[in-house]
């Protein structure tokens, strides 16, 4: 079943990603291969939402045509005044990914907090103590803060806007700062659309900005797989990651909160990195 399709076909019980735009997205391919895993009537669909059509797609959620989303740039803080209660985690966050309907109510809860946490901790990385920089400053940029401050890293936030910045983090700078960076920082992590399919030929790190000689470069963007920052860093020498695994566990946190159902996290991952490679 191909990604087009998907937007237009509807089974017993339909989830959707809720976003503008969404046509990258392989969240379908993943989350629709573990429903076919266990045998559920489910279905995975895209549901590109302009910001002027966000509650009308939230209503199709309260109405029950729609058993929950998962909500992605640029609406997961636009999205959090439409729902009936926000999950503690969440809300302090301050961003929401994922909406389940529970009888009348819909709840607001982050699950990129916990998707990467999960892939951050398994590269091995070491970040108590360590400076860490954040690029962007939206809901992804939100939750990535969090668990760094868990994990006691000490983290700078680098935006376009600076304003926006200290929003989500005390120690914020403009992203034309980045020449200033600490020599010593430990982890990167990009939370920008920024080198996102189609325009593959961008990168948020500037050309003529050295990147930090023991940095593991994140990139969160997962179209493609070696984004043009991912590039810039094995040029230098440097680690570099996507998505991938974060696009997964967040993905079965949220499968599990709208079916009660722990999914196959196996089968997500060869789901994705199939349709990756069919391409």
């Amino acid at each position: 079943m191909n990604q087009s399709a998907l937007s237009t076909q509807h089974s017993a019980s339909t989830v959707g990603l809720i976003g503008w735009p969404v046509e990258h997205s392989r969240s379908p391919v993943m989350h629709n291969a573990a429903f076919a895993a266990l045998g559920l009537d489910w279905c995975y669909i895209l549901l590109p939402t302009p910001l002027d059509q966000l509650a009308v797609v939230v209503a199709r959620i309260r109405s029950g045509e729609l058993q929950g989303a998962n909500v992605t740039i640029p609406h997961k803080q636009a999205v959090m005044p439409y729902l009936d209660e926000i999950d503690p985690a969440a809300q302090a966050v301050g961003a929401v990914n994922t909406i389940v309907k529970q009888e009348e109510r819909l709840i607001g809860f982050n699950t990129d907090t916990f998707g990467f946490k999960r892939s951050l901790i398994e590269t091995g990385v070491e970040v108590n103590g360590q400076p860490c920089v954040v690029l962007g400053a939206g809901g992804s940029a939100r939750a990535v803060v969090y668990v760094l401050h868990e994990l006691g890293a000490r983290s700078t936030v680098y935006a376009r806007d600076a304003e926006k910045a200290r929003a989500v983090h005390a120690d914020s700078r403009p992203l034309g700062a980045l020449s200033e960076i600490d020599p010593a920082t430990k982890l990167i992590v990009n939370t920008t659309p920024v080198g996102l399919s189609p325009n593959v030929t961008a990168s948020p790190w500037p050309a003529d900005v050295s990147l930090p000689k023991q940095a593991l470069i994140f990139d969160l963007l997962n179209n493609p797989a070696r984004t043009k920052f991912m590039q810039q860093a094995e040029q230098a020498g440097l680690r570099a990651i996507n998505g991938w695994d974060m696009l997964v566990y967040q993905g079965a946190a949220a499968f599990a909160k709208w079916t009660g159902i722990e999914p196959p996290v196996d089968v997500m991952k060869h789901a994705l990195a199939a349709s990756m490679k069919a391409e």
